[in-house]
């Protein structure tokens, strides 16, 4: 894939799925801006390096919407000298904490108890429809927060793929973004360079196992039914972009404007 801005999508080493949202076009003709909106994998394993290209980046404000396990599991992000950080849990710290024990320490038989015959997968889709319906008020904040000139801002969670991905693409509806581009930036998470890597507790060959890691793809895959079944929870919910964006996420007109002038050319 040929970059458009080198600069702002290097080989970070010790942060997954980072790149730079802008160049999406917007139905009526504008694009992103380049240099305002950034999305990643989680920064707590930023290296020297990577913490000072981020620092270059003139981020006003990062969105952290990992929950307390997460940060347990992997430490808090990086601190970048006068970054906001701003930590908006996107699932409760409790929830699933045994189902992603069992994707780590689980054997073949009870990966296909919880994943066979399309579980997996439709554990996503029902995550990204609750997120969708029951998250309102973090994605309203995220909304206002750059809004109120919260940019540059970097929005992550773990791999960069499903909490900040649903993310993005609610700030990209509301920005009027192409719904084709929102869900090419989306897949974006799929390049081998981007994917979160699958660590099992067991270092055996038998835990990475073709059947196992065919198991686990659903989970750690950006899939387009995923971001599919958040659409058809708006329209189901709300109505359509325009009633969820003005009734779900309190987005005025004048807000939606303020809201494109800072992040569209």
């Amino acid at each position: 894939m040929t970059q458009q801005i080198p600069s702002t999508e290097p080989e970070l080493a010790g942060v997954r799925n980072f790149r730079d949202v802008g160049g999406l076009p917007t139905v009526d003709g504008r694009r992103v801006r380049h240099g305002v909106l950034f999305r990643s994998g989680h920064l707590a394993h930023a290296t020297d390096e990577d913490a000072a290209f981020l620092g270059s980046l003139g981020l006003h404000t990062i969105f952290d919407f990992r929950n307390a396990a997460d940060q347990k599991l992997e430490g808090p992000d990086v601190e970048l000298a006068g970054v906001r950080n701003v930590n908006l849990p996107l699932s409760d710290p409790a929830e699933g904490a045994e189902f992603w024990k069992m994707v780590r320490d689980g054997d073949l038989d009870q990966l296909r108890a919880i994943l066979a015959d399309g579980k997996g997968a439709q554990r996503m889709i029902d995550s990204y429809r609750m997120i969708i319906k029951e998250r309102t008020a973090e994605h309203s904040q995220v909304l206002h927060s750059l809004a109120e000139d919260s940019v540059p801002a970097l929005m992550h969670c773990a791999a960069g793929k499903d909490r900040a991905g649903l993310s993005i693409a609610v700030t990209l509806l509301a920005l009027g973004v192409e719904r084709e581009a929102i869900v090419a930036d989306y897949l974006e998470s799929n390049a081998k360079h981007r994917r979160y890597k699958v660590h099992r507790s067991s270092t055996a060959a038998s835990a990475y196992s073709p059947e196992i890691m065919e198991l686990l793809s659903p989970l750690f895959d950006a899939r387009a039914e995923y971001l599919t079944a958040a659409f058809e929870t708006i329209e189901e919910t709300w109505g359509g972009v325009e009633s969820y964006l003005e009734q779900g996420l309190r987005l005025t007109p004048g807000l939606r404007e303020r809201l494109r002038d800072l992040l569209l050319d």
